[in-house]
């Protein structure tokens, strides 16, 4: 999970600095496959993962995204060793924007859709910086309420919770098949 994060991180600030670049136009490629890649393999991955990356273990519905947000409100929020109601919501949506975002990026690479897709493209991932900006603005916002660093918590994956809220261990094969997959996207979008 962590990997995936920093990797969609990654791909995404780098796309975003070189989109306006011909000299770096490769390189805004890939890191777009990098972005799909990543989003595609977390998809199978919120149906088989660990407990904390289980879409069914934080995904909800819009009554407790509200319930969460005025709690968020009163300086009061319930902690979650997972994803809280609201961060689940920016989840899903970035994923779908990172897929769809990337998708609209290869057909301009292949040069399908012309001027018309272009824009979807541009208006896609200025809507996926939107949503980064909000979700950057939780996690800072739930680290000062939680009294916990959720930046830190996502480098070194210790997190605030009671023992038996842990996972019994990391998922090193999850990673390797991450970077595996992460990569045959890389090299199909780019060839």
């Amino acid at each position: 999970m962590r990997l995936g994060h920093w990797l969609m991180v990654g791909g995404f600030c780098l796309a975003w600095l070189t989109a306006e670049s011909e000299t770096f136009r490769l390189v805004h490629v890939i890191s777009g496959a990098i972005v799909l890649g990543v989003a595609t393999f977390r998809l199978p991955w919120g149906f088989i993962g660990s407990r904390y990356a289980r879409f069914s273990e934080f995904v909800r519905g819009p009554t407790a995204v509200k319930d969460y947000l005025s709690s968020i409100l009163k300086l009061e929020p319930a902690h979650h060793v997972g994803h809280n109601p609201a961060g689940s919501w920016a989840i899903v949506i970035l994923l779908g924007l990172g897929i769809l975002t990337s998708l609209a990026g290869w057909a301009i690479y292949n040069d399908i859709g012309g001027h018309l897709l272009e824009e979807l493209h541009e208006g896609l991932a200025t809507s996926m910086l939107i949503v980064v900006l909000i979700h950057l603005a939780g996690v800072f916002s739930g680290s000062l309420l939680h009294g916990e660093n959720l930046v830190r918590a996502m480098l070194t994956g210790v997190k605030n919770g009671l023992p038996e809220e842990a996972i019994a261990s990391a998922r090193p094969l999850a990673a390797v098949l991450l970077l595996v997959w992460v990569a045959a996207a890389g090299w199909f979008i780019a060839n």
